[in-house]
């Protein structure tokens, strides 16, 4: 176990019905980072919404259709779903 730094983040453990949400590329961990720094509030409720009912379709958080609806993860193909932080900005996870 590694000593914890005085004013080190403690990370936000999840809760066992929670989702996890991982990065899929370093291009991924980047958008996430420009928008913490953007869009903070927005995104803690993004990560509150993902974590907890991310497939409830809404106005801001929706499967995406024809060839971009689907992806193919180690011969296995997952729904893809677009989520909009703010309902009237141009961000998009």
């Amino acid at each position: 176990m590694v000593a914890a730094k005085k004013g080190e983040l403690v990370p936000r453990p999840p809760k066992k019905t929670e989702y996890e949400i991982r990065f899929a590329s370093t291009q991924a961990r980047k958008g996430w980072n420009d928008l913490k720094a953007t869009i903070p509030n927005p995104l803690t409720q993004t990560w509150d919404f993902l974590t907890q009912t991310p497939l409830t379709t809404t106005s801001t958080n929706y499967r995406l259709k024809d060839d971009l609806g689907t992806i193919q993860r180690n011969g296995i193909s997952y729904d893809r779903w677009q989520h909009k932080p703010t309902a009237k900005g141009t961000a998009r996870i």
